[in-house]
């Protein structure tokens, strides 16, 4: 099959946007249900039925995403398990338990209720490669085929999918260790983990207290969750925890906060694992971050003698590398932390487990763990674009970005890049110094917003 060499609907995370204009609305999501039933049909063995399962958020339009997907697989002769609202590391593990073809995820990750979006798992959990998506890419520009009656797929739902993901996220924290006595702040972004992560805490003997576990349809990840560190600050001070935990809304980022009120990002954190793996002689190679992760991540972890690689930004990008060197341990700044060793993508749940262990058998704080790392002050402006930037177009604000990094060379370091999930320029300067790395950030912001159009 002749495959695009650009896509057209697949970003750096699945396909996402804003619901009522394409890709996300019924029609194209129907297809794009076709083109993936019919790429796993065509590689399945002569004679078998693929099966694959869809789960979802907590947002609105969920319901009618789900609705379209499997239409689009049942026509094309697959049949569909559905999970309800379930975190996405969830549909990656059950794919994989189950032994399923492929798993569905319709979520947004962290944007608001009226954004949403579809990520893919092969049947071994991890996200599907660039040669997939182009595949189905290709797939969506020929007209859909319905099979005959006799040969359309079949939709069940699971119903005990929360129960099997809880047990599993349990099985990935010591056996030799509980969470008695701790007193956990929990912050679920009301979505998908609003019905899984306070159990798993709980189970394992924490007393939990819970903020936005109570989704609408349209209240995940408003002024809640992951992405607003403040909330989740304020709740763990307020209810006098001694640590707070913030998911996102589709429970596969993670930041948390000490009882002082100090935030840990997802550099911070795993950093802990990392530290403690190495000195017990688990770690199992080094560690794989971003081009977004802080440079003092990188020197601490030479300090410890653990090698460290940047892939680029997005998680899928991070997995590829820890297979590609046979390593367990990665993660985004922004909070998605890999354990191949535990799970095949990155999960709060799961993540927020391993750094409980460590401070649990240390018996140590997150503060006293961490306190040879400290961070670069890094600043980050969001500057909105019109869909499809290439900033290759651009050379005044290449030329720009290339001004500042020679001006910060060896103390700091900038970077310029398109989002690959929102119409969006990232603009990231680091340094040593907070005044010089805002005042050069929002100067390359400004040129950025003078010379691209919203």
């Amino acid at each position: 099959m002749n495959m695009p060499n650009t896509r057209r609907w697949f970003g750096t995370d699945g396909v996402r946007g804003r619901v009522g204009t394409a890709p996300i609305t019924p029609d194209v999501i129907l297809q794009l249900g076709s083109a993936v039933a019919a790429e796993l049909v065509e590689h399945s063995p002569p004679g078998s039925r693929p099966k694959v399962l869809i789960g979802k958020d907590t947002r609105i339009s969920g319901y009618m995403l789900e609705s379209a997907l499997q239409a689009g697989f049942c026509a094309a002769g697959v049949d569909v398990l559905l999970l309800g609202p379930l975190p996405t590391p969830a549909v990656a593990y059950l794919t994989r338990a189950l032994r399923l073809q492929a798993g569905v995820m319709i979520s947004a990750s962290h944007n608001p209720y009226d954004d949403n979006g579809i990520k893919f798992f092969d049947s071994a959990g991890a996200k599907l490669p660039d040669a997939w998506e182009l595949a189905i890419e290709a797939r969506m520009q020929q007209p859909m085929h319905t099979r005959l009656s006799r040969e359309l797929g079949k939709v069940r739902r699971l119903n005990d999918a929360a129960g099997r993901y809880i047990e599993f996220c349990k099985s990935t924290f010591p056996v030799d260790l509980d969470l008695k006595g701790l007193r956990i702040a929990l912050d679920c972004a009301n979505g998908a983990c609003y019905h899984v992560a306070p159990p798993v805490l709980h189970e394992l003997g924490a007393e939990v207290f819970t903020t936005a576990a109570s989704p609408d349809g349209f209240n995940i990840n408003a002024e809640c969750g992951a992405t607003h560190p403040e909330t989740i600050r304020a709740f763990t001070q307020s209810s006098g925890a001694d640590l707070g935990i913030a998911i996102d809304g589709d429970g596969d980022r993670l930041l948390m906060c000490d009882g002082t009120g100090r935030v840990y990002d997802g550099d911070q954190l795993v950093y802990a694992i990392a530290r403690d793996r190495q000195a017990r002689g688990t770690l199992g190679g080094g560690v794989v971050g971003t081009l977004m992760s802080n440079f003092a991540l990188e020197q601490a972890l030479a300090r410890d003698g653990i090698p460290f690689v940047r892939a680029k930004v997005g998680d899928r990008y991070v997995l590829e590398s820890l297979v590609e060197k046979d390593w367990l341990l990665g993660a985004e700044n922004s909070g998605h932390i890999i354990c191949r060793d535990r799970h095949s993508t990155g999960d709060a749940i799961v993540a927020a487990l391993q750094v409980l262990a460590v401070l649990r058998a240390r018996g140590v704080t997150l503060a006293e763990w961490l306190q040879h790392l400290h961070l670069l002050p890094q600043v980050l402006v969001n500057v909105r674009t019109a869909p499809g930037l290439a900033l290759e177009r651009h050379p005044v604000v290449l030329a720009e970005a290339e001004r500042v990094g020679a001006l910060l060379a060896g103390r700091g370091r900038v970077l310029l890049r398109a989002s690959g999930t929102e119409p969006l320029v990232r603009v990231m300067v680091e340094g040593e110094d907070r005044e010089e790395v805002q005042g050069l950030a929002e100067g390359l912001a400004a040129i950025v917003r003078a010379q691209i159009p919203a």
